[in-house]
């Protein structure tokens, strides 16, 4: 029987990020994650922005939140040995709506302290964004606004959390949870574990988690979402993360210079029916090149490399239907952080948390482990713990001089790979090597960036399952692209694509 103080089930950012902040505590930890890698749901998907907090309530828990970690998110980076982009934002918009819309905004950012923020005319605009339409009638600036990569911050925390003594295990599903006199009992088909408290981080599941101990309070209603990838032949066209407030009630369009240079598209917003369904959609890819068109129409979408589809959770509180039996939605959905406490033994349930999800992850994080410390009776705090995470080894961050001194080392980091990200062979080892490391094509490319550049990994995917057949000492025919049975290579016979 494996024993813990806390279990927390789930390994996207608020997990990773959960486990972490529970290390601050004398706590026995454990994440368990489904899926073979950490950050492949919500977190592998989504816009990559550490929003500022103009667009929450002021006074509320997820505005106060999310000025906070705006503010110090360079800090936390550094801390993690992640790479961040702190370049701004500018909201525009192009009639009369939208401009009342911004002045809203505005006044929310000002009362809920968000540093710097301020109205823009079109002449100012168009300064600081010259290919924006010059239609523009307002801009809203705020200097916190960055972009990060998210699965890269989310294995950086979880490295830290492992680092300070918590135990990670993949492929390692709940199937059950049973209450216990002093906690709970999870079982994990060949594996079970005790522990005295649990907390839920299990993102788009996370209903169904805690449906395991009690009636249904909250589910998750998926919504979907289309991205477009420009190359970075395209990235000098905007410097700031751009927001656009349309005239209808509709979506507006967002742009991200991303940290590796591209420029990110989307999201649109389209209905699905699946938590797994992660397809573009043809009338979601028409939308966000129709509001290009509108916002900036110079954008050369001619360098478009990549387009994905994204999953979005929606909460809504639910109630028991008298004539059916079955759990209906309220009308309204959830806009608001949803932690929920169960009782009578500690089992915190982060539900459906939607943007600024992100940006909030380490505050997230931080509010259940101070939360469970305090619910297992006023658990010391460990003063061994160390917020470091050594940053990989990233040779593009590097002189000349220096990568040759490390090449001569290892004359592995001196083999590229990808070509178009120049990543070394010595860098992908190492990215399997960490723990945890990474075992798939997408695990290797989330740690390295490898497969993401002009050519989408058409020129080094070959060499990367090489790579990780030696590594894990396996036939090539063995290793899959992402989740199990996304083979990428045929055995002999054809029996396995």
């Amino acid at each position: 029987m494996n024993c813990y103080d806390v279990i927390v089930i789930g390994g996207g950012l608020l997990g990773c990020f959960a486990a972490r902040n529970l290390m601050r505590y004398k706590l026995k930890t454990a994440l368990l994650e489904r899926r073979e890698d950490l950050c492949t749901g919500i977190s592998r998907a989504n816009t990559a922005i550490v929003y500022s907090g103009y667009d929450m309530k002021p006074g509320t828990l997820k505005a106060k939140m999310c000025v906070k970690a705006a503010q110090e998110f360079g800090t936390l980076c550094a801390e993690l040995g992640v790479r961040y982009s702190p370049c701004g934002s500018i909201m525009v918009c192009f009639g009369p709506r939208g401009a009342q819309t911004l002045r809203q905004k505005y006044e929310q950012g000002l009362e809920s302290g968000v540093r710097g923020i301020k109205l823009l005319s079109p002449q100012e605009v168009l300064q600081l964004e010259p290919n924006i339409s010059p239609q523009v009638v307002l801009g809203l600036y705020t200097p916190d606004t960055g972009t990060v990569i998210p699965w890269e911050l989310g294995i950086a925390a979880a490295e830290n959390a492992l680092q300070n003594g918590a135990d990670i295990l993949l492929n390692t599903e709940v199937r059950d949870i049973v209450p216990l006199e002093n906690g709970f009992q999870i079982n994990c088909g060949s594996q079970t574990f005790e522990t005295r408290g649990i907390i839920n981080c299990a993102g788009l599941f996370a209903a169904e988690i805690l449906e395991k101990v009690s009636s249904p309070k909250v589910r998750i209603y998926p919504s979907g979402g289309d991205y477009l990838i420009l190359d970075t032949k395209a990235g000098g066209h905007i410097s700031h993360v751009i927001f656009h407030e349309p005239e209808h009630k509709d979506k507006g369009l967002t742009l991200v210079p991303t940290v590796d240079g591209n420029i990110l598209i989307g999201p649109s917003e389209v209905p699905v029916e699946e938590k797994n369904f992660f397809a573009t959609t043809g009338e979601g890819l028409t939308a966000l090149r129709s509001l290009v068109s509108e916002v900036i129409p110079s954008l050369p979408l001619e360098h478009l490399i990549r387009s994905f589809g994204a999953v979005r959770p929606n909460p809504f509180w639910v109630h028991q239907d008298p004539l059916s039996g079955r759990y209906v939605p309220e009308d309204k959905g959830i806009s608001s952080f949803t932690i929920l406490e169960s009782t009578p033994r500690p089992f915190l349930s982060l539900i459906g948390i939607k943007t600024p999800g992100l940006t909030c992850a380490n505050e997230l994080g931080s509010y259940v482990a101070e939360k469970m410390a305090a619910l297992l009776g006023n658990i010391p705090s460990n003063p061994d713990f160390n917020p470091q995470r050594p940053a990989p080894l990233r040779l593009n961050d590097l002189s000349w001089a220096e990568r040759a001194k490390i090449i001569k080392r290892n004359p592995l980091y001196g083999q590229i790979v990808c070509r178009c990200r120049k990543i070394s062979e010595g860098e992908i080892i190492d990215s399997i090597r960490r723990q945890p490391g990474a075992v798939t094509v997408d695990g290797v490319k989330r740690r390295t960036g490898s497969g993401t550049g002009r050519c989408q990994g058409s020129f080094c995917t070959q060499k990367i399952i090489e790579i990780l057949a030696r590594e894990h000492g396996c036939s090539p025919a063995e290793i899959h692209k992402d989740n199990k049975g996304s083979y990428l290579i045929c055995k002999e016979g054809g029996s396995q694509c």
